[in-house]
């Protein structure tokens, strides 16, 4: 026997004697319907109307699975514009890009002008200070004769940087 469900309209074969006179409460297998189906001859000799269970009503709000379909992956074609170009930008979002260079202000370091950067300029400043203390150390006993008050301030600070290279030649032996 040949039954068709009537929500989808999936057809199965089932066996003559699996269905009864008294009928039997069959399921589709695709969509979950559920009736109650009666042999086809005597459902056909019926033309009694039988009310819809609360099976048969919720089964058919629920709307019927549709096959799926096969999709075919299609490659990805490559943008023929750039996202961050200016035109892209202008038609898109709004933006507009000026081709012209930017204004210096009163703060800004103009382009032709090279920055040493912070560790080229404190290897400068520690030469400079390295230079002007071997300077003072060898004209010390001239520059006393010419001020003699200035020997007290000269022996302070040539005492000072010994203090501080044996402060660094302990912290590096040290470790």
């Amino acid at each position: 026997m040949i039954l068709s469900c009537n929500s989808c309209g999936k057809k199965f074969v089932v066996p003559d004697n699996a269905i009864t006179k008294a009928g039997r409460l069959v399921q589709c297998s695709a969509c979950g319907n559920k009736w109650k189906q009666f042999p086809v001859g005597i459902a056909e000799k019926k033309d009694v109307i039988s009310k819809p269970t609360i099976e048969q009503t919720i089964s058919k709000r629920v709307s019927p699975k549709k096959p799926k379909s096969i999709k075919r992956k299609v490659p990805k074609k490559t943008r023929e514009i750039n996202l961050y170009s200016p035109e892209y930008l202008a038609k898109k979002h709004g933006i507009k890009i000026k081709d012209s260079e930017p204004k210096a202000s009163k703060g800004s370091i103009p382009k032709d002008k090279v920055s040493f950067g912070f560790y080229n300029t404190l290897l400068v400043f520690v030469v400079f200070v390295i230079f002007f203390s071997r300077s003072l150390y060898f004209t010390q006993s001239y520059i006393i004769t010419l001020f003699p008050i200035t020997e007290f301030y000269l022996s302070y600070f040539f005492e000072n940087i010994r203090n501080v290279f044996e402060i660094f030649k302990n912290l590096i032996t040290s470790y």
